[in-house]
């Protein structure tokens, strides 16, 4: 057996343990609910509502990575390494041994773009906010998780999803403070926060 078709055989067994035998009717009824997106709006205008109109400076600048991060991030994982790849999901390949929760979802799984998303919203408010951190962390993880457990990704599209995700963001955190620096050499006070 090959060292791919190891992952595959041991990716598929965390998966029905994640979302089989760990299986209650509370995560029944709860991890839909935290995996869809349908939900989130009111946070995400909350999120930017205070960004925009209470975060000063520093929430502004925030938002603005955020928005760059998560176009990046989404545009590489659904556009580029998800058909590269071309992993189907469980919910398309194995549905007959899962516990199928909310709908089937796209075709492709690798990497989990929720998963990535996530952590590239965790990773950025968490370095200007650092408060934060435990709190957006846990969400993330959450979020994550909950893509597994109602069984529409495998537990390592979450994983690669995650690395993803908080690697593009620390990409554009280093790249800002870089920018920060080389501003601040300069004597420009509009990155000052």
């Amino acid at each position: 057996m090959s060292l791919i078709e190891c992952f595959k055989t041991l990716d598929f067994k965390l998966l029905i343990i994640l979302n089989q035998k760990i299986s209650n009717s509370l995560f029944d009824l709860i991890m839909p609910i935290i995996t869809n997106e349908d939900y989130w709006g009111i946070p995400i205008l909350c999120l930017i509502i205070y960004f925009l109109f209470f975060g000063q400076k520093k929430g502004k600048i925030v938002l603005c990575l955020l928005i760059i991060s998560l176009g990046i991030n989404d545009y590489i994982c659904a556009s580029i390494i998800k058909p590269t790849i071309a992993r189907l999901r469980p919910s398309h390949e194995f549905l007959e041994y899962i516990n199928l929760l909310v709908p089937k979802g796209g075709k492709w799984s690798m990497p989990s773009n929720h998963a990535s998303n996530m952590f590239v919203l965790a990773t950025i408010i968490s370095n200007f906010y650092s408060k934060t951190k435990a709190g957006i962390f846990l969400i993330a993880i959450l979020v994550s998780f909950s893509r597994v457990y109602v069984g529409v990704h495998y537990p390592l599209d979450v994983i690669v999803g995650a690395s993803i995700g908080t690697t593009i963001a620390t990409i554009i955190i280093s790249s800002w403070s870089s920018l920060k620096v080389n501003q601040l050499k300069k004597n420009k006070d509009w990155i000052v926060y």
